[in-house]
Order: structure tokens, then sequence, then C-alpha cells
């Protein structure tokens, strides 16, 4: 055994790299009992988790058993200082996101992923929600982080040094170490694909099989699949012709109405009476704002300005937001874009120019077109998907700070929601009898739950809670309405309050749906008042449903329903993206797919219970038609008005 003492650097390395990820893996599992214990075989986590730790570690093994193998004894110095910043290096990696991952966990309901990744590039908001919403979090990390430092110059050469060897000795042995790295990083000599994160899924709980994963791999595995935007093949293959025809039968549309066989959804869109002046068109985007914590649709008792406008416009009580992100949210309300396991079109390449938009039918029919936020524009990348798709001004936190007024209260994310809706209001007068089209984005419902002092009754006692913070919001939407109806503009807009997604979207199914019921409320003249649209919807609905009360008609790709115009026996239908698994509901039936796995249909009982029922297979199709549309229109460039022949 002496002989193979030049292996331990890869030995230790391993067996380190596990020491890391099982004591993560215990203490999250410590976290989650409660939830976790009710999954059937629930243990199968750790034998799983062995082999998915196993996999990650033998791949980063390879390097160092190679360099030891092959370079001779006189680099003996070059090597081990090689090994010893190689080893601690990634050991310091794999520590540092499983020690992120109870908060993360508790947040998104699953292990870091690209939206980790997505965090690390606006390091000054995201610094400032950590450190006043994590800071104990931060500062245990940072202990336990100086604490491995130190023992990397201390102990480094204990553990990761080499020895000298008879090179004769280490080529014979290299093929039994190449083999068992080999079979460890595979995880298996006869299946066809290396294992993966799909090999993980055993239960329908999505948390408790993240748990079998490890955190650096789910975080590498999302960088490395950045490459792989817009690809839906995870899913399963489907001829673009037959997912086009699949995706119209759930449209409005007439065979008619289609306009270009080259954008092949391209239709016209009538509007429920045409008028003489189009009316302006306001969208109030709402962070977070679920349908749990709006008082009027069961929830929480923190939004009576919302509840109160209800009575004067249509509100919305089965909606279903597309994912759990803002610009997921953008995506639908703005695109009115199929939801996909791409990351949003608001962030992609290829979509930065010439993507429709509402903003960009509009100013076809003579609006100003504008985004409005409190906070960096820049953020999520929006300031470049608007200002390359139809939105004219992008007013954010530099306006703010230059135009001389005095604002309410500038937190973490922005200014305030109340400080939103002045800035607003005063914006919005300035139109005068020139048509507009504005977007409105708050920012206050958003850790660390940063408000104004004095505004609200507090929900809970210590003010920095999501209750609160609903509060507040909700005050700022009845300070908006307020100012508005004493202004011209007031009777010629079509308001729309409407969130972008819920606070934290998590459960114990692989999709917890009841997390992405929503609210939604269309105020304005020829909008029905104190009336409630209880049929099934999705967010990609709302943006044609809003056309549909301007007075003009319009071509749009959109594929989404103008609500309106539903016919009564027209089943209610919901599209939902929660990480990598789609989810295509038809009122209590839902299918779900998952990657590189069949998929799966449940019958739904009160949004939180899902039953296992028989995969009805056109059902399937139709959800699969509507992923491979949304790669398809996103890879040729078909979601768009066509070209003004100037």
């Amino acid at each position: 055994m002496k002989k193979l003492r030049f292996l331990k650097p890869v030995l230790n390395f391993i067996l380190i790299g596990l020491l890391i990820t099982t004591l993560s893996r215990i203490f999250l599992f410590f976290i989650f009992k409660d939830r976790v214990v009710e999954t059937p075989n629930f243990w199968y986590i750790f034998p799983i988790g062995l082999r998915m730790d196993l996999i990650l570690l033998c791949y980063l093994s390879f390097l160092p058993a190679l360099l030891i193998t092959f370079l001779p004894n006189k680099w003996l110095k070059f090597t081990n200082s090689f090994l010893v910043i190689y080893s601690f290096l990634f050991l310091f990696l794999i520590l540092f996101v499983e020690l992120a991952s109870p908060d993360f966990v508790k947040q998104y309901d699953t292990r870091p992923n690209k939206i980790f990744l997505d965090y690390l590039i606006y390091p000054k908001e995201v610094v400032g929600m950590l450190l006043k919403s994590y800071l104990t979090s931060i500062i245990v990390t940072f202990l336990i982080l100086g604490v491995v430092i130190y023992l990397a110059f201390k102990k480094g050469k204990q553990f990761f040094h080499t020895t000298t060897a008879e090179y004769k000795f280490k080529l014979m042995v290299f093929p039994l170490v190449a083999f068992l790295l080999f079979f460890g990083a595979r995880s298996s000599l006869t299946s066809k694909r290396p294992i993966n994160a799909s090999n993980a899924v055993f239960s329908t709980d999505q948390l408790t099989n993240t748990l079998g994963l490890n955190s650096f791999y789910t975080v590498a595995f999302a960088a490395y699949s950045i490459k792989n935007e817009g690809n839906t093949k995870m899913y399963g293959k489907m001829e673009e012709t037959e997912a086009i025809a699949r995706v119209k039968k759930y449209m409005i549309a007439g065979p008619n109405d289609f306009t270009d066989a080259e954008i092949p959804f391209l239709h016209v869109q009538q509007p429920d009476s045409v008028l003489k002046k189009p009316y302006n068109l306001v969208i109030f985007l709402q962070e977070s704002l679920g349908a749990e914590y709006v008082g009027i649709l069961g929830g929480k008792p923190l939004t009576p300005e919302f509840d109160k406008l209800s009575k004067e416009g249509l509100l919305f009580t089965n909606l279903y937001c597309t994912g759990t992100r803002s610009v997921r949210g953008i995506e639908a309300v703005v695109t009115g874009f199929l939801p996909s396991p791409s990351e949003s079109v608001v962030k992609l390449g290829n979509s930065q120019q010439g993507f429709f938009t509402l903003a960009d039918a509009l100013k076809h029919k003579g609006y100003d077109t504008s985004f409005i936020y409190g906070g960096m524009a820049n953020f999520d990348n929006m300031a470049s998907f608007f200002n390359g798709n139809g939105f004219e001004d992008i007013v954010d936190q530099e306006d703010f700070e230059s135009d001389g007024n005095k604002y309410a209260f500038k937190g973490t994310w922005g200014y305030s929601d109340e400080d939103l809706v002045t800035k607003a209001n005063n914006y919005f007068k300035s139109k005068g009898d020139k048509p507009f089209f504005s977007l409105m984005f708050s920012t206050s419902n958003h850790e660390p739950f940063e408000y104004p002092a004095g505004r609200i009754q507090p929900y809970d006692k210590n003010p920095a809670t999501v209750n609160n913070a609903m509060k507040y919001a909700d005050f700022s939407i009845g300070k908006f309405f307020e100012m508005a109806k004493k202004e011209a503009y007031f009777k010629n807009t079509i308001f729309i309050v409407i969130a972008d997604h819920n606070t934290r979207t998590y459960g114990k199914n692989l999709v917890p749906i009841n997390k992405f019921h929503i609210p939604a409320l269309i105020l304005g003249p020829g909008v029905p008042k104190g009336v409630s649209y209880s049929k099934l919807a999705s967010q990609i609905d709302i943006p044609p449903t809003l056309l549909s009360y301007l007075g003009l008609s319009f071509e749009t790709p959109m594929v989404g329903r103008n609500l309106n115009q539903l016919d009564a026996k027209t089943q209610g239908r919901s599209i939902m993206q929660f990480n990598d698994i789609n989810a295509f509901r038809v009122e209590n039936q839902v299918v779900i797919m998952q990657p590189n796995l069949k998929p799966l249909q449940f019958e739904i009982k009160n949004d939180t219970t899902l039953i296992p029922v028989k995969l009805n297979e056109e059902l399937a199709k139709d959800a699969l038609a509507h992923v491979i549309t949304a790669g398809n229109l996103y890879k040729e460039n078909k979601y768009k008005l066509r070209e003004v022949k100037k």
C-alpha cells in the first residue's frame, strides 16, 4: 500500500468533498424534515446523493490523477503546488455553494441554479439585500470559509502533496485508477448516457428530489446549460407543423385571421368596439403579489385598497402566472410569449430587437411608449430589451435622482412604490391628448422589504416582513388611483394591476400550482364594474385581452386568448414553468414534463393536491407542442410584426 501513497491527494480530495456534501445534505434534511419525510422512500436522497457526489468529485479528480501519473518526479514541486491550489479551490467552491444552499432553498424551493448565477451579475442590489436580510448567514459563512482558508495554508501539504514513486509503477496503476474515476464519474457501465440530474428524480416532490443532488453540480449544470438556451428537446420531439397546429387549436383566431405564412401565429385581432379616439393603456406590474396575500381572493387581509378597487373593474379570480421570476412575468404580460425551460426572452440575445411587445404594437399605432421603474432599469437586462422592442422612454432611478423633486424613500432596490406612482402620475399628465402606453413596475415588495414609515398599520410586529411590504404595496396602489382619478387622462385610460409572480414558490408537488395563483384587475372605460372572471386563465391571455379594450384592430403573433371573446364552453388553460419543469393545465387536469423523463398527468384538487391519473396522450402532445413552439419561434425569429416598408 505504501507504493500507492502518491495517490493520496486524489483520495483525500474525494473524501473531503464527500464529507462537505454529505454533512450539508444531512443539515438540509433536518431543516426541511417535516416536509421531506412525507415523501415515500425519502431516505433515497442519501444513496442518490452519494452517487451524485461521487460523479462530481470523480470528474474533478481526473486532472490531478493525470498530473500525478505522467509528470516526472523532477516536477514534484510544481505538481504539489498545483494540487494544493486546485484541491482547495474546488473544495472552497463546493463548500461555498453548500453554505449558500439553506437560504436559497428556503426562498426558491430548489438548490442553487441559474437564478444563483443571475444574481451574481448585479452585486450592488444583491449585496444590499443580503446584508439586510441574511446577515447572520453571511457571518457564519465567512467564518467557516475563513477557517478553510487557514487550513489551506496550514494543512495543504499534509493533505494534498504527492510523493515520489517509480514511474513504471505509476503507469501500470493508471489504467485501474482511470477506470475507477471513469466509472465513478459516469456511474454506470451499461447506460448509453452518463447519469445526470434526471436520475435523482424518485418522487413527486421537487425539493426532496433536489436534496439528492449537490449544489456545485446544480450551479455548474446551470452554467453549462446556458449554451442550450431555447433547446426544448429535453421534453421530447415534434414536427414544427404539428406543434403549430396543436397550439392554434387553443387560440380564438380562425383560419382566415392569420395573415403571414412566414410568421405562423400573426393574426388580426379586432377590438370589442371601435373607437374614434383610442384609449391609453397602463400596466401596473406588482412585484411578488401572489393571490395568497390578496384579501378578496381568499388570502391574508393585506390589500384593502386593491379589494376596494375590485368593485370598480374586472377581477380575475382564477389567473395563473407563467413562472417564478420577474422577467418571466414581464415576458408574459408585455409580450404574451409562451413560457419555456429557456431563460425569459427579456434576457436572451436573439430577442433584444425586433421581438413583439405591446409597446411595439402600440408604437405602430401612434402611441407614446414608456417603462417607469423606481430601480435601475438595467437590472435583469430590462432596459436593453425594452429599448430594442418598442419602448421609447425608459424612466428609472437615475431620473428620480436628477429631476430635482423630493421623494419619500429610497431603499436597496430603488425608490419606493409611492414615489413610483407619484412620478408616473406626473409623467402621464404631461402627455396631454397624445395616446400613451406605459409599464410601471413596483419594487418595495422585495427583500429586504424596505418602505417609508408611518404609511400602514403593520400586520407583523417586525416592520421588514413580506406581509407588511404587501400592505405598503397595496397602499401605493390606492394612492396611485387616488391621484389618477383627479386627472384628465384617467377617463381615457385602461388600467391593469397584475402581479409578475408570487413570493416564494414552494410546495411538496413537482409543480406547486397554488403558488402560481395571482391577482389581476382591469379598470377603465368600457370595463365592466364589480365583475369577476372565474374561468381558468393564463398570464399570456392578459395582453390580447387588454388590446381588445383600446378600440383598435391589431396584428399580433400572440397565442393567448382575448378572454372577453372566449366561448363559455371553451375550457380554461394555463401554462407554468417551474425551474426546468413545465406544467400544462386544462381545467383540473395537468400534464407535467420533466427533462428526459416521460410526462406525468395529475388531477388537481384545490390547487394543492395532485392525484396521479392515466396519461392522456393527446393532452401530453398539446403540452409538448406549446414548449416546442416557444423554442422554434425564438430560434427562427418568428415572434414579431411584419416589417413596415418605407
